[in-house]
């Protein structure tokens, strides 16, 4: 397992070769410390842990480390499914100017159609990922102000990661100083 920065990790994720709609993801406080707490797997492409923390409300740091190859019979029923009423998206910037325009016109396009049509808030959401291109979206079961119990039981599972990267986090945040407050 190598450590990397966070957004190394989820590059990864973005040039993945996986289906893009079978994405599913945990997140929540960070146990025992300042930042949050994801893990994003996929059936065929693995399991990703990630460590972050807001610097201020405009930079978010943090690591990361794919921590499975795949998630298998044992760590299926810890991520949430299709019926779960969270969702995330991973989003990849468009490559130039004809990209972004095409992008949203294709999002309006969408916006259009599901605004005459009867439709569902999941139709809406997997229509919108298809037009900006996410490589990743899905499932997400996410708790602002605690742990969801799912993300604990992967902590548990990955516990030499776990451990790891609680350390680099740590790091991370004493170099910056984020721990000591403003004054």
């Amino acid at each position: 397992m190598r450590v990397r920065d966070w957004q190394d990790v989820l590059e990864d994720v973005v040039e993945s070769s996986g289906a893009s709609d079978d994405w599913r993801a945990l997140a929540g406080d960070r146990r025992g410390g300042l930042g949050e707490d994801m893990f994003i797997g996929h059936p065929d492409v693995g399991v990703y842990q990630l460590k972050t923390y807001a610097r201020n409300p405009f930079d978010v740091d943090g690591v990361g480390a794919r921590v499975a190859r795949r998630i298998d019979d044992e760590l299926d029923p810890l991520f949430p499914d299709e019926n779960s009423p969270g969702r995330f998206g991973v989003n990849s910037p468009a490559t130039d100017e004809r990209d972004a325009e095409s992008r949203a016109k294709k999002l309006e396009t969408v916006l259009e159609t599901h605004a005459e049509a009867p439709t569902t808030g999941d139709a809406l959401f997997e229509d919108v990922m298809d037009a900006l291109e996410s490589p990743a979206f899905g499932p997400m079961e996410f708790d602002m102000y605690d742990r969801p119990e799912g993300l604990d039981e992967l902590t548990e599972t990955f516990e030499e990661a776990e451990a790891l990267l609680t350390e680099e986090l740590d790091d991370l945040i004493e170099t910056d100083g984020v721990d000591r407050g403003f004054q």
